[in-house]
Parts: structure tokens; sequence; C-alpha cells
């Protein structure tokens, strides 16, 4: 059913549902709470994966989405980082986004133009047409203060930052080691470190920055973000925003995923998933099963084809994530294991009775979603900002055992024991009560920040009244 709308946003979202989940979450809040409609603006690099398709073609009608033509980006190499190829879509799209926005604004006088952390490239389309500006940042508040410090830190840190001896020590978090800072960061030579710096520039240009996050999980950086200083734009803490729903129309695979938990005793599944773009070796894989089996718990295992597999390996060609597995795995573990290649609703996982842990490569929305159902966690990042969620959760939030996962700056071939592996699930399944009390806490407080009272909902509350009111400049044609 279509909303009579009080108010209209465009929101720039970069191409992946990491990217997307957010902020169709966040619409459907303006939405359904507000009255607020968003029209979606998707630059393209190709087509869109099938998961995409179906995720935007189920959006309520007052929320629109407009899928911008491809970009060419044949000239890349083929081991570009993902944040040149993200980066350069959004440059290359910049006279599809002014089109959409002129024709949007136009038709909608829209109250505000919210882009991702990868989209503020056109805010300067934004500032023509006299738009309001705004940031929707889905990581951390902790994150986020590294992206503000970034300019200031690209001319006083010499030499890589995974070298630097000290630990960095951004405004109330815990200190973090340059080698857990995001991975642009990583490499100075590499042309995602200087897109990443380009892109930490336009940070204190935006009206106000959005954070799906709320202050009792990251409580220091936010009062620190809030701070009355020079420059900063205003912030918004509005989460915990997680995906909601679940699929009314499940394959069979995804009903005896689910049938399956539900048969095991309360708390006693270790959850185990790295991401839709989380991939371990072969050599790993191996390693993580053996461990999986010598911890005696039970699990679930999202498993994907290794990125890497040794020339001695007869089945390397394989496009079964099952056949690299070690022989007899799947017989030994029968009953207490279950692996699932592909796709599961990690959503549905998360919220079953019987799911006691989480091993996750520690994407935001990742951890959200587990600390909005209370599910304790072993963190194993794998890049992006993944190695700063980590220490946050473990020495902060202290929500998550670490998992001691290869460091960059260090052995960059280095393949975590089935030992060391056996010993963290058996800690956290059968030693773990203080870590459930802890991240039961945060649960109750999630819940609390996005209720009808909690300080997430009004903080949303506050920045839709605004966009309402908002009477723009005259559109320019």
């Amino acid at each position: 059913m279509e909303i009579s709308a009080a108010g209209h946003i465009a929101v720039l979202s970069s191409p992946g549902m990491g990217h997307l989940i957010p902020l169709v979450e966040f619409s459907k809040r303006l939405l359904h709470r507000h009255r607020i409609a968003t029209t979606f603006i998707i630059p393209t690099d190709g087509p869109l994966s099938s998961a995409e398709t179906t995720f935007l073609s189920a959006l309520p009608l007052s929320i629109a989405a407009v899928l911008l033509p491809a970009v060419d980006l044949h000239d890349l190499p083929a081991d570009v980082k993902i944040e040149t190829r993200i980066s350069l879509t959004m440059i290359r799209s910049l006279p599809s986004i002014r089109n959409a926005i002129k024709s949007l604004h136009h038709r909608r006088r829209l109250s505000a133009f919210v882009a991702d952390l990868f989209g503020t490239d056109a805010f300067a389309v934004a500032a023509e047409f006299g738009i309001p500006r705004y940031i929707f940042f889905a990581s951390t508040a902790m994150a986020l203060l590294l992206f503000l410090l970034t300019p200031e830190l690209e001319k006083t840190v010499s030499g890589e930052f995974w070298e630097a001896p000290e630990k960095f020590r951004l405004p109330g978090c815990v200190p973090v080691h340059g080698r857990d800072l995001v991975d642009p960061l990583q490499d100075r030579k590499n042309d995602a470190y200087k897109w990443f710096v380009h892109l930490t520039k336009n940070y204190r240009l935006p009206e106000g920055i959005i954070l799906n996050t709320f202050k009792e999980m990251e409580p220091g950086a936010i009062e620190a973000l809030q701070k009355k200083e020079i420059g900063n734009p205003t912030i918004y803490p509005v989460g915990p925003l997680i995906r909601t729903g679940s699929n009314p129309n499940p394959d069979s695979e995804t009903r005896q995923c689910l049938k399956w938990l539900d048969r095991q005793p309360s708390g006693s599944v270790l959850y185990v998933s790295f991401g839709s773009g989380g991939t371990l070796s072969h050599d790993q894989t191996i390693e993580l099963a053996v461990g999986l089996e010598m911890s005696e718990q039970r699990f679930l295992w999202v498993i994907k084809c290794p990125d890497s597999k040794p020339s001695y390996f007869n089945v390397k060609n394989s496009d079964d994530p099952l056949a690299y597995l070690p022989e007899g795995f799947l017989d030994r573990t029968a009953g207490r294991g279950l692996v699932v290649p592909g796709w599961v609703p990690q959503e549905e996982i998360l919220a079953r009775e019987s799911t006691g842990g989480f091993l996750t490569h520690c994407g935001w929305n990742s951890t959200l979603e587990s600390v909005v159902n209370g599910v304790p966690m072993i963190a194993w990042p794998l890049y992006a900002e993944q190695r700063m969620n980590a220490v946050m959760l473990q020495e902060d939030r202290r929500v998550a055992l670490r998992s001691p996962e290869k460091k960059l700056g260090e052995n960059r071939n280095f393949v975590v024991g089935r030992l060391e592996i056996a010993e963290v699930v058996k800690e956290l399944m059968v030693e773990g009560k203080e870590i459930r009390d802890r991240i039961r806490k945060l649960q109750v407080a999630g819940a609390e920040a996005i209720g009808e009272n909690g300080e997430s909902a009004k903080t949303l509350e506050a920045l839709a009244e605004m966009w309402k009111k908002t009477k723009t400049t005259t559109t320019k044609e």
C-alpha cells in the first residue's frame, strides 16, 4: 500500500547488499513512522545480482529505485581493490546521478540528499540544486572518527600505518593497532589508499551524518563525535537498524536448515558465516572444519568455495564448496553439524532459540544482527573495517572473543590452526556465561534505543521533522 508522503528524499547507494540493507531499513522506518518517501539512486558497473534484484523488487510502493546505466570499468586491472572499483563507479556515474537528481527534484521537491559512505563526490550535484546533504554511515562511530581524522593522519603519519610503533588513539575509543585500521590504509602505494583519503576529505561537507549505531553500543565514540567542534557535522545515531521480515516463500533448503535448528537444544549451536563477500583459503577451510569437529560443539556452517586452492588438490576446479571439506567430515559430524553451501536467512538463524554463538567476519550488519538477538560472537575479521570492529567488540564491549586470524603487515599466509579454533569455540559455547550476560544487556539497550521513546527513535524523529519543514532553494533547470 502506498503511503501519502509528507516529504521525499533521494538516497545514493553503492551497489551491493551490504550497502543496500541498512539504507532500506532506514528508509522503511522513515516511511512507516514519519511518512517520508525515498527514491534510491544506484550506480552500477553491470547487472545486479539476483539477490539485489529480489531485494529491490520487494520494496514498499513509496520506496523507489532508479538503476543508473552501467559504467565501463574494463580499463581497471584484474586485481584492483574493491574500494577503487566502487569509487570509480560512483565518479563515472556523476553525469547520470545529476540527471536523476534534477528529475527527482523537479517532480518531488527533495527535502534531503543522503549519500552512503562512498557517494560523497555527488555532494556538488546536491549543492547545485540547493538540496541539504547528509551521509548515511553504515558502520561504527569508531570508524567514522577515523574517516574524519584521516586527512590529518595522512599528513602526520610517516611510513605505513601498520608499521606505526604506537597504537592509534581515536577519541573515546580503545587504542587500535595500525594493522587493525581499515584496509585502504594498509598500503599507501595502492590506489585504494588515494581514493580513501580523497573520500574522507568530503566528510566535513554535509549538514549531518546518520549513524547506524546506538549510544550504549559505542558511548565514548558517540560522545566524541557529538562534541561541538568547528567543522564537525551534526551526528545522528539512529541504530540499530537491521534487516527485518522473513521470507514468506522459503525454498526447501531454507526450510530444512531452520527445521534442523529448531530440533537442537537451546543456545547450543554455533553459527559460522563470513558474509556475502568473505572467503577463506583452502588450507584455512580445512583447519576450520577440523577445529569445529574437534570442539565437539553443534554448528551451522555457511560455506563457500575457497579463494585459493593448492595445486595438488584433486578437486581444485569444483564449483561445489562441499568438495573442499576433509574426507569423511560430513559423515563424522552428521547430526551435530550442518554445512550449507550458498545462502541462508541469517536474521532468522540468529533469532532462533538454539543459536548460542556466531563465528563472524564482523561486518557491521552482521554484528548488529547478533547484538539485536543477544548472540555472543567469535570475531574473525577479513577485510574493510572489520578488524576495527573486532577490536571494539572484544576489548571495549567485551561481547566477542577474538580468533588469532592473520595480521596485515606480519605473515600474510598465516593460517589459524585447528587446536586454536577448537579452543575458542569451546570457550564461547561452554564457558561463555559472562560474555552472554554482557551481550544480553546490549540487546535490551538496543531494543530500548529504537523503541517508541528511545534515544535513537527520538533522533530519527527530530531529523524527519526537520526534513519535512525543509524549504530548498529554487530548482535550477
